[in-house]
């Protein structure tokens, strides 16, 4: 995988591409086209090349293919060449995701390859004890059945409702969950008035969503999308900052045992 990141990267046209998605993400075809300047085929050819390589990921809306940025081949990436040099360039690199959609809603999508089964992926998303060890001691805690509450804890306090909720729960290949609003208790973290939480709390709530897919014996595919967002949204702007550093803990705890970014 990391030869085809490389060679992905190596020519000049489809980094144009990586960065025309990350002024905007969720682009469709057509809409590459008008903003490279090269034809419907040239940019299709590119567009395949970087999604073979997890960089770009395709999802479909009705009949349109919408394109989106993957950050998790570059974070991996970052992780083994630039961690033990200057950890500020890994932060930037996993930051890189911003998903900003055409349509009313915007949407975070991240890829990541992890050498585990199925089954152990999906207890390490659904077992309070493993998801502590790589949220930050705390993390979502529910029974998984279709209905039931998600209750939450942001750092190791007790878990609290905050009216959340399980969509879809078919293990081990896909679990989604609503998200929860802007709370009274990340005021203090982010030193917002009463008047901003209260406008904040204005946001429609937005909804995650963990597909699990297996690429052979030992290893799989996880695709993480988190969508529901208004434009500008701040939720947005957290979540795509703090999903990779979660996500590359998980995959490390997975497959090493031990967290990557402590």
């Amino acid at each position: 995988m990391e030869d085809a990141v490389f060679r992905a990267l190596a020519d000049p046209s489809r980094r144009h591409v990586l960065d025309v998605l990350h002024e905007r993400d969720g682009r469709t075809l057509s809409d590459l086209v008008s903003g490279l300047e090269m034809s419907r085929q040239a940019v299709a050819k590119h567009v395949a090349v970087l999604e073979e390589a997890g960089l770009v990921v395709v999802r479909r809306r009705g009949r349109e293919k919408h394109h989106h940025l993957n950050p998790a081949p570059l974070a991996e990436l970052a992780d083994r060449w630039l961690h033990k040099f200057d950890r500020a360039r890994v932060d930037a690199l996993t930051d890189l995701k911003r998903a900003l959609e055409d349509d009313v809603t915007e949407a975070f999508v991240y890829v990541t390859y992890i050498r585990t089964t199925p089954d152990r992926l999906w207890q390490a998303l659904t077992d309070p004890s493993f998801v502590r060890r790589y949220f930050d001691g705390g993390g979502p805690e529910s029974d998984w059945q279709v209905g039931s509450p998600v209750r939450w804890s942001m750092t190791g306090e007790p878990h609290q409702d905050w009216d959340q909720h399980v969509l879809e729960s078919d293990p081990p290949r896909r679990l989604a969950y609503t998200w929860h609003n802007y709370r009274p208790e990340m005021q203090r973290f982010f030193d917002w008035s009463d008047e901003q939480l209260a406008q904040l709390q204005q946001e429609p709530i937005s909804r995650v969503a963990f597909e699990i897919e297996p690429v052979s014996d030992d290893a799989v595919r996880l695709t993480v999308t988190h969508d529901g967002f208004v434009p500008g949204s701040e939720m947005l702007r957290g979540v795509s900052g703090g999903w990779p550093e979660i996500l590359s803990n998980l995959k490390s705890l997975l497959e090493t045992g031990e967290i990557a970014m402590a």
